[in-house]
């Protein structure tokens, strides 16, 4: 990357601090779709599944699937 003079720097600096990236609403792309998905861990939480996803080489969707599924399923021996 070229060395940017004070001014390019600023200009630049400027651009991307104080504009708002435009969006269309109307664009479904994989990210946007997913928004309703998204969800905020506490710190303990996102630990723990970073340390999963370490041990095991799956993602964090994997993982929660598998507690969701385990989960379900002990509901159900409960049950019976």
């Amino acid at each position: 990357m070229p060395i940017l003079t004070d001014e390019k720097a600023d200009a630049l600096d400027e651009m991307l601090t104080k504009t708002r990236p435009k969006t269309n609403p109307q664009v479904q792309e994989p990210f946007i779709k997913s928004r309703e998905r998204m969800i905020v861990l506490d710190t303990f939480s996102a630990e723990y599944l970073k340390a999963k996803m370490m041990a095991t080489n799956k993602t964090p969707a994997e993982l929660i699937n598998c507690m969701i599924c385990r989960e379900m399923a002990l509901a159900e021996t409960a049950k019976a």
